[in-house]
C-alpha cells in the first residue's frame, strides 16, 4: 500500500534576507521543523530568489550531492577546483562535495533577479574526490513526458550523482496524463510543482506544493492546467 506525505507551499519555512528570499521544503538554517527533516535521502529543497548582483560568498560543503536547477536568470558559480561557470534556465548543475569543496554563487545580472532550486541529497559513498558537472538540456524533450536531468550513470542522461537517485522534469499540456515508474525498489519519489495545477495519484497539487510517495512501483500524473513538475526519486533509507 502506497504511503504519502503532503507539503503545501504555504507550509514551507521562509528566510527573507532582503537580497535573498528562500523557501525551505525541509528544515534548513533558521527554519527547524522536526516533522520536515528530509524525505528519504532528500535532505534539502530550497526555492531561492537572489536580487541583481547579489549572492552567496565563498562557503564550504562536504559529503553532500548538491543539485542546482535555474528557473530564471543567470547564476554564476566559482569553486575551489577552479571551476568558473554560469548556469541558466535549461541547465542543471551538480557538485559532489565529497572530501570538501568551497564555492560561491552570484546573480550574474545587476538588473534582474535569478531564481533557482537547490537540492541536497545524501551521498552513497562518503569522502569521494569532489566533482563538478553541468549540462544544458533541450526543453522540448520534457514536453508531455519526463526528461531525465540527474541519474547515477551519466550515459542515461543529465548529470551524474553519487547516489541511486534520479531527477526528472515534465512540462505538460492541460489534460495530459503520464506515468512514472520508479527506477529502484525501496525508493520513493518527491513531486514538486514548479507551475500550474496537477493531480498525482488522486492528490490535487498547486504551484510549489510538494508530495512524497513511497511503497509504490509507479505514479500517475494528470495535468489540470498547463503545468511543470520536478520529480526527485531517492532511496528512502
Amino acid at each position: 500500500m502506497a504511503q504519502s506525505v503532503l507539503h503545501k507551499a504555504a507550509s514551507r519555512g521562509i528566510a527573507d534576507h532582503g537580497w535573498l528570499k528562500s523557501y525551505h521544503s525541509f528544515s534548513f538554517g533558521g527554519y527547524y521543523n522536526p516533522e520536515r527533516m528530509h524525505f528519504g535521502l532528500l535532505r534539502v529543497l530550497n526555492d531561492d530568489t537572489v536580487s541583481g548582483g547579489m549572492g552567496f560568498g565563498t562557503h564550504p560543503h562536504d559529503n553532500m550531492e548538491i543539485v542546482s536547477i535555474p528557473l530564471e536568470g543567470d547564476l554564476e558559480h566559482k569553486d575551489s577546483m577552479g571551476t568558473v561557470a554560469t548556469i541558466k534556465h535549461g541547465d542543471v548543475q551538480i557538485m559532489s562535495a565529497g572530501t570538501g569543496i568551497e564555492h560561491s554563487e552570484y546573480n550574474k545580472n545587476k538588473d534582474k533577479p535569478v531564481k533557482f532550486l537547490q537540492i541536497w541529497i545524501f551521498p552513497a559513498k562518503k569522502n569521494i574526490t569532489p566533482r563538478y558537472d553541468q549540462v544544458t538540456l533541450k526543453n522540448e524533450e520534457r514536453h508531455n513526458r519526463f526528461q531525465q536531468i540527474v541519474s547515477p550513470d551519466k550515459t542515461q542522461g543529465g548529470v551524474m550523482i553519487n547516489q541511486e537517485a534520479w531527477l526528472h522534469i515534465a512540462k505538460c499540456d492541460k489534460d495530459t496524463f503520464i506515468e512514472y515508474t520508479l527506477k529502484k525498489k525501496g525508493n520513493g519519489v518527491y513531486v514538486f510543482v514548479l507551475s500550474g495545477d496537477v493531480e498525482v495519484d488522486g492528490q490535487q497539487l498547486h504551484p510549489r506544493d510538494g508530495f512524497g510517495i513511497w511503497d509504490t512501483e509507479k505514479i500517475g500524473l494528470r495535468a489540470a492546467s498547463e503545468t511543470e513538475v520536478l520529480l526527485i526519486e531517492v532511496p528512502m533509507k
